[in-house]
């Protein structure tokens, strides 16, 4: 018998790499490409804390990528414009947008997803500065 072609995760099961990477004070941030098999398509769960901003910023070379608002309210820095984010607005962004998350005092909680590029993403520091 096959294996059926299709995976089904919890997004709130998947590792959270905030707090493997040091942010768990700002963030939590799954990427549960793996746990899904998922060949071409990336897709991330950001959850920033209430009044906070992600500790980088990041862009693409080749991947756009679309965010949905879950929960919560914020901003979102797109290169060097912040536009107010609530809950269920969708915002596409192009490869080359640098984009950051900030979080409202209830926290965001934001669906990322896109075309899936190995090594695509370059991060920015200092982005909110």
């Amino acid at each position: 018998m096959a294996k059926p072609d299709y995976t089904i995760k919890n997004l709130r099961e998947v590792e959270d790499s905030g707090a493997k990477h040091g942010f768990s004070e700002l963030q939590e941030a799954r990427f549960p490409r793996e746990d899904l098999d998922a060949e071409a398509t990336g897709i991330a769960l950001l959850t920033v804390k209430p009044d906070q901003h992600q500790p980088f910023a990041h862009h693409h070379k080749q991947a756009e990528e679309v965010y949905v608002v879950l929960s919560g309210s914020g901003r979102i820095k797109l290169d060097d414009e912040t536009v107010e984010l609530k809950e269920m607005d969708a915002v596409r962004m192009g490869p080359s947008v640098t984009r950051g998350l900030e979080a409202g005092p209830d926290g965001l909680e934001v669906l990322a997803f896109g075309t899936r590029h190995q090594g695509d993403a370059e991060m920015v520091q200092g982005f909110w500065d």
